[in-house]
């Protein structure tokens, strides 16, 4: 038959339609473009990520104080206990000759 393998069939009514590499620009506009819409984006978005984005880390402040709190040592379980490192004696005052 003479056909090589991937020609063996011929399908009508699908069409390919490819981009030579060559031709394609991947950054054009960026600078012109892309940059001064990159802040008008962002602020129509910040209505709808900031309020969670805000309530999440006040609930995470809040619990990480809990937490610190909870690990705490209560003063008061230690007033009757001793140093067992007590401080060393004040040295002698020095002597004087007349």
């Amino acid at each position: 038959m003479g056909k090589q393998f991937g020609n063996l069939a011929f399908i009508r009514g699908i069409l390919y339609f490819r981009l030579s590499p060559y031709e394609q620009r991947a950054y054009a506009g960026v600078l012109t473009k892309g940059l001064p819409n990159l802040v008008p984006r962002t602020l129509m978005t910040l209505p709808f990520w900031m309020p969670p984005f805000a309530f999440g880390a006040l609930i995470y402040f809040y619990v990480d104080d809990l937490h610190r709190r909870s690990k705490r040592k209560n003063p008061k379980d230690y007033i009757d206990e001793v140093n067992p490192n007590p401080p060393p004696p004040p040295p002698p005052p020095p002597v004087t000759k007349c």
